[in-house]
């Protein structure tokens, strides 16, 4: 596969996981962020501790050198959140992803595999115009989070570096 170029030292995107449960899938993101060159925000609570042996595993030697800001609650990720760019990732987003027009420094909100995004979240009103989904057929409850997690960051990528094809670079 083509090596790309990061061009500066500011995250493309930031990915923010909210009460993740589980550490392979969150291993995974991790990997996923290291090689894009992506931030990646963990909010407590966790479904595991950070020393579990299926993170570092998913996450690959790239765990210990991505560095993830790591928020303490909800309200903490609000104090954060505060005059960024947000799309929420939701199986149930009325709008697509394919539909976003995602610009440098924008933030990606996905849920806890168990139960996706907190109420709390979904209290606010501009919360629903900020959902974003990945097209599934009818029967289909809800895809993978890293799975997720990879194809907006592709799709969002794209979109930010003008990619046209997989040697363009960032």
């Amino acid at each position: 596969m083509p090596k790309v170029k990061i061009e500066t030292n500011e995250p493309s995107l930031t990915l923010v996981l909210l009460q993740p449960d589980i550490p392979q899938n969150t291993g995974n993101i991790a990997r996923l962020c290291y090689a894009t060159g992506c931030r990646l925000v963990l909010v407590r609570p966790l479904g595991f501790r950070l020393t579990d042996a299926g993170l570092e595993r998913a996450g690959m030697d790239y765990w210990k050198s991505l560095e993830p800001v790591i928020l303490d609650d909800i309200d903490e990720f609000f104090e954060w959140a505060d005059g960024k760019n947000l799309y929420y990732l939701s199986a149930h987003a009325e709008n697509s992803y394919a539909e976003a027009s995602f610009k440098q420094g924008d933030v990606l909100v996905f849920g806890s595999e168990s139960a996706g995004l907190p109420e709390k979240i979904l209290k606010i009103p501009q919360t629903r115009s900020r959902m974003i989904g990945l097209p599934m057929v009818q029967a289909a409850r809800c895809l993978n989070v890293s799975s997720s997690a990879a194809a907006v960051t592709y799709e969002a990528l794209r979109q930010i570096h003008n990619w046209s094809s997989p040697d363009s670079g960032i």
